[in-house]
Protein backbone atom coordinates (compact mmCIF):
# COMPACT_ATOMS: atom_id res chain seq x y z
CA UNK A 1 0.00 0.00 0.00
CA UNK A 2 2.57 2.15 0.54
CA UNK A 3 4.58 2.16 -2.26
CA UNK A 4 2.79 4.57 -3.99
CA UNK A 5 3.41 7.40 -1.45
CA UNK A 6 5.54 9.70 -2.22
CA UNK A 7 4.97 12.71 0.51
CA UNK A 8 3.83 12.68 4.47
CA UNK A 9 2.04 15.83 5.20
CA UNK A 10 1.47 16.36 8.80
CA UNK A 11 -1.51 17.95 11.38
CA UNK A 12 1.38 20.09 13.54
CA UNK A 13 -0.90 21.32 16.47
CA UNK A 14 -0.97 18.70 18.82
CA UNK A 15 -0.09 16.11 16.44
CA UNK A 16 3.69 17.23 16.15
CA UNK A 17 4.17 19.60 18.74
CA UNK A 18 2.62 20.25 22.31
CA UNK A 19 0.54 23.36 21.41
CA UNK A 20 -0.90 23.10 25.55
CA UNK A 21 1.80 22.87 27.45
CA UNK A 22 3.85 25.30 25.30
CA UNK A 23 1.17 27.86 25.52
CA UNK A 24 1.03 27.31 29.82
CA UNK A 25 4.46 28.01 30.11
CA UNK A 26 4.38 31.07 27.62
CA UNK A 27 1.31 32.59 29.67
CA UNK A 28 2.72 31.37 33.08
CA UNK A 29 5.80 33.58 32.77
CA UNK A 30 3.81 36.55 32.01
CA UNK A 31 1.39 35.74 34.76
CA UNK A 32 3.79 35.54 37.40
CA UNK A 33 5.92 38.41 35.86
CA UNK A 34 3.02 40.92 36.15
CA UNK A 35 1.41 39.24 39.27
CA UNK A 36 -1.85 37.39 37.13
CA UNK A 37 -3.84 35.18 39.48
CA UNK A 38 -5.31 33.26 36.74
CA UNK A 39 -4.35 29.66 35.89
CA UNK A 40 -2.48 29.59 32.99
CA UNK A 41 -3.87 26.04 31.81
CA UNK A 42 -7.25 27.58 32.00
CA UNK A 43 -6.32 30.14 29.94
CA UNK A 44 -4.34 28.36 27.35
CA UNK A 45 -7.64 26.09 27.11
CA UNK A 46 -9.51 29.29 26.72
CA UNK A 47 -7.51 31.24 23.94
CA UNK A 48 -7.29 27.17 22.36
CA UNK A 49 -11.02 27.12 22.22
CA UNK A 50 -11.03 30.32 20.06
CA UNK A 51 -9.22 28.63 17.41
CA UNK A 52 -12.18 27.00 15.51
CA UNK A 53 -14.83 29.57 15.69
CA UNK A 54 -11.96 32.11 14.39
CA UNK A 55 -11.19 29.97 11.74
CA UNK A 56 -14.73 29.12 10.76
CA UNK A 57 -15.87 32.36 9.99
CA UNK A 58 -13.37 32.43 7.19
CA UNK A 59 -14.63 28.53 6.32
CA UNK A 60 -17.99 29.88 5.50
CA UNK A 61 -17.29 32.95 3.87
CA UNK A 62 -17.97 35.55 6.78
CA UNK A 63 -15.02 36.92 6.31
CA UNK A 64 -11.45 36.90 4.17
CA UNK A 65 -8.72 35.17 4.19
CA UNK A 66 -5.84 36.13 6.83
CA UNK A 67 -3.56 34.14 8.95
CA UNK A 68 -3.70 32.50 11.77
CA UNK A 69 -0.42 34.85 13.29
CA UNK A 70 -3.17 36.98 13.27
CA UNK A 71 -6.10 34.73 14.36
CA UNK A 72 -4.54 33.96 17.37
CA UNK A 73 -3.53 37.65 18.53
CA UNK A 74 -7.61 38.52 17.70
CA UNK A 75 -8.23 35.68 20.06
CA UNK A 76 -5.95 36.21 22.43
CA UNK A 77 -7.61 40.11 22.97
CA UNK A 78 -11.08 38.02 23.02
CA UNK A 79 -9.65 35.84 26.34
CA UNK A 80 -8.24 38.76 27.89
CA UNK A 81 -11.77 40.43 27.69
CA UNK A 82 -14.01 37.45 29.04
CA UNK A 83 -11.31 36.99 31.32
CA UNK A 84 -11.24 40.72 32.83
CA UNK A 85 -7.37 40.79 32.33
CA UNK A 86 -7.49 43.24 29.48
CA UNK A 87 -5.83 45.83 31.73
CA UNK A 88 -3.10 43.44 32.30
CA UNK A 89 -1.12 43.46 29.14
CA UNK A 90 -0.48 46.09 27.05
CA UNK A 91 -0.68 45.60 23.13
CA UNK A 92 3.11 44.95 23.04
CA UNK A 93 3.05 42.36 25.74
CA UNK A 94 -0.10 40.60 23.47
CA UNK A 95 2.31 40.69 20.56
CA UNK A 96 5.10 38.81 22.50
CA UNK A 97 2.55 36.04 24.06
CA UNK A 98 1.24 35.89 20.83
CA UNK A 99 4.81 34.34 19.91
CA UNK A 100 3.68 31.82 22.21
CA UNK A 101 2.99 29.66 19.11
CA UNK A 102 5.87 29.90 17.48
CA UNK A 103 7.81 27.90 20.27
CA UNK A 104 6.17 24.92 21.05
CA UNK A 105 7.33 21.98 22.40
CA UNK A 106 7.87 19.14 19.84
CA UNK A 107 6.66 15.99 21.55
CA UNK A 108 9.29 13.56 22.41
CA UNK A 109 8.98 10.97 19.71
CA UNK A 110 8.72 13.57 17.29
CA UNK A 111 12.00 14.98 15.68
CA UNK A 112 13.66 11.28 15.44
CA UNK A 113 10.49 10.07 13.71
CA UNK A 114 10.68 12.77 10.83
CA UNK A 115 13.95 12.61 10.08
CA UNK A 116 13.62 9.03 9.85
CA UNK A 117 10.34 9.51 7.86
CA UNK A 118 12.56 12.07 5.81
CA UNK A 119 15.03 9.85 4.25
CA UNK A 120 12.12 8.04 2.34
CA UNK A 121 9.35 10.54 1.81
CA UNK A 122 9.71 14.26 1.24
CA UNK A 123 7.58 15.76 4.54
CA UNK A 124 5.75 18.82 5.19
CA UNK A 125 3.42 20.56 7.82
CA UNK A 126 -0.21 20.80 6.36
CA UNK A 127 -1.54 22.92 9.35
CA UNK A 128 -3.55 25.79 9.65
CA UNK A 129 -0.56 27.56 10.93
CA UNK A 130 1.04 30.20 8.37
CA UNK A 131 4.30 29.48 6.42
CA UNK A 132 5.78 32.53 8.78
CA UNK A 133 4.26 30.03 12.33
CA UNK A 134 5.34 26.60 10.66
CA UNK A 135 8.77 28.29 9.79
CA UNK A 136 9.65 29.64 12.81
CA UNK A 137 8.13 26.67 14.55
CA UNK A 138 10.49 24.55 12.70
CA UNK A 139 13.49 26.39 13.74
CA UNK A 140 12.79 26.25 17.41
CA UNK A 141 11.68 22.36 17.80
CA UNK A 142 13.88 21.36 14.98
CA UNK A 143 11.68 20.19 12.95
CA UNK A 144 12.89 19.06 9.61
CA UNK A 145 10.59 19.88 7.38
CA UNK A 146 11.60 19.51 2.90
CA UNK A 147 8.86 22.38 2.57
CA UNK A 148 5.78 24.27 3.81
CA UNK A 149 2.22 23.88 2.89
CA UNK A 150 -1.36 24.20 4.27
CA UNK A 151 -3.81 26.74 5.03
CA UNK A 152 -1.33 29.76 3.54
CA UNK A 153 -0.81 27.52 -0.01
CA UNK A 154 -4.90 27.25 0.02
CA UNK A 155 -5.87 30.53 1.58
CA UNK A 156 -8.31 28.66 3.53
CA UNK A 157 -8.41 26.38 6.58
CA UNK A 158 -8.73 22.99 6.88
CA UNK A 159 -10.66 20.60 6.77
CA UNK A 160 -12.00 22.15 3.43
CA UNK A 161 -10.91 19.87 0.71
CA UNK A 162 -9.00 22.35 -0.98
CA UNK A 163 -6.35 22.81 1.68
CA UNK A 164 -5.30 19.31 1.27
CA UNK A 165 -5.59 19.07 -2.67
CA UNK A 166 -3.31 22.82 -2.65
CA UNK A 167 -0.93 20.79 -0.52
CA UNK A 168 -0.55 17.62 -2.75
CA UNK A 169 -0.10 19.89 -6.03
CA UNK A 170 2.34 22.40 -4.12
CA UNK A 171 4.67 18.97 -3.40
CA UNK A 172 3.94 17.79 -6.95
CA UNK A 173 1.69 15.13 -6.47
CA UNK A 174 -1.79 13.65 -6.66
CA UNK A 175 -3.43 12.94 -3.66
CA UNK A 176 -3.27 9.55 -3.63
CA UNK A 177 0.60 10.00 -3.57
CA UNK A 178 0.29 11.83 -0.36
CA UNK A 179 -0.27 10.42 3.30
CA UNK A 180 -1.91 12.68 5.60
CA UNK A 181 -1.02 12.58 9.00
CA UNK A 182 -2.71 13.60 12.32
CA UNK A 183 -3.99 12.62 15.73
CA UNK A 184 -7.08 14.18 15.16
CA UNK A 185 -9.70 11.63 13.50
CA UNK A 186 -11.61 15.10 11.63
CA UNK A 187 -8.58 15.92 9.97
CA UNK A 188 -8.21 12.72 8.52
CA UNK A 189 -11.88 11.97 7.79
CA UNK A 190 -11.33 15.05 5.28
CA UNK A 191 -8.43 14.49 4.07
CA UNK A 192 -9.55 10.92 2.89
CA UNK A 193 -12.42 12.49 1.42
CA UNK A 194 -10.14 14.46 -0.71
CA UNK A 195 -7.85 11.22 -2.01
CA UNK A 196 -5.09 11.30 0.39
CA UNK A 197 -4.01 8.42 2.37
CA UNK A 198 -4.05 8.55 5.91
CA UNK A 199 -1.90 7.82 9.00
CA UNK A 200 -3.34 8.38 12.48
CA UNK A 201 -2.12 7.58 16.29
CA UNK A 202 -3.31 9.10 19.08
CA UNK A 203 -1.49 12.12 21.65
CA UNK A 204 -3.85 11.58 24.47
CA UNK A 205 -2.27 14.07 26.71
CA UNK A 206 -3.12 16.93 23.73
CA UNK A 207 -5.64 18.25 25.90
CA UNK A 208 -4.35 17.34 29.26
CA UNK A 209 -5.41 14.62 31.77
CA UNK A 210 -9.81 14.89 31.19
CA UNK A 211 -9.28 13.95 27.25
CA UNK A 212 -12.20 12.33 25.57
CA UNK A 213 -11.80 12.88 22.05
CA UNK A 214 -9.12 10.92 19.28
CA UNK A 215 -8.01 8.50 22.11
CA UNK A 216 -8.45 5.77 18.92
CA UNK A 217 -8.91 5.43 15.05
CA UNK A 218 -12.23 6.35 14.34
CA UNK A 219 -12.15 5.62 10.56
CA UNK A 220 -10.47 2.75 8.49
CA UNK A 221 -7.28 4.84 7.81
CA UNK A 222 -4.23 3.37 6.11
CA UNK A 223 -2.04 3.31 9.25
CA UNK A 224 -2.50 3.20 13.20
CA UNK A 225 -0.08 3.35 15.48
CA UNK A 226 0.40 4.02 19.08
CA UNK A 227 2.98 6.88 17.92
CA UNK A 228 4.54 8.52 15.43
CA UNK A 229 7.33 6.37 16.19
CA UNK A 230 5.46 3.28 15.52
CA UNK A 231 3.97 4.76 12.49
CA UNK A 232 7.50 5.61 11.42
CA UNK A 233 8.56 2.14 11.93
CA UNK A 234 5.80 0.53 9.88
CA UNK A 235 6.27 2.70 7.22
CA UNK A 236 9.97 2.36 7.50
CA UNK A 237 9.52 -1.71 7.09
CA UNK A 238 7.68 -1.67 4.08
Amino acid sequence: MTAEIKAMIFDVFGTVVDWRGGVTVACSQVFQRKQIDFDPFAFADLWRGEYQPAMERIRTGGRGYVSLDILHRENLDRVLEKTGLSAHLTASERDTLNHAWERLPPWPDSGASLKALRQRFLIAPCSNGSIALMARLAKFAGLPWDAIVGADIARDYKPQRQVYLASCAALGFDPHEVMMVAAHNDDLEAAAAAGLKTGFFPRPSEYGPGQTTDLSASGNWDICAQDMAGLAAVLGSD
